[in-house]
């Protein structure tokens, strides 16, 4: 049997298979996505959401992370 993915590991592959669909115009709303996450892996999600961004989808994320709060192109605190 095949080991559970972790929440970040979950979240990670249905953003991958977003990227891979194509979509452009899409509402993501992300709460608090970078919990338990490795640094690294902070890293690579906020380049995920950046290039989700940059395919011309919205996404809002509600977080406390500093890294993602200062990634942010605004926010509402």
């Amino acid at each position: 049997s095949a080991d559970p993915l972790s929440g970040g590991e979950a979240l990670r592959m249905r953003l991958a298979s977003q990227i891979g669909a194509g979509l452009v115009g899409v509402m993501y709303v992300l709460d608090e996505p970078s919990i338990g996450l490795h640094q690294r892996d902070n890293e690579r999600l906020l380049g995920t959401l950046i290039h989700l961004r940059n395919l011309g989808n919205t996404v809002i994320v509600v977080e406390h992370d500093e890294d993602a709060i200062r990634a942010a192109d605004h926010v509402i605190d």
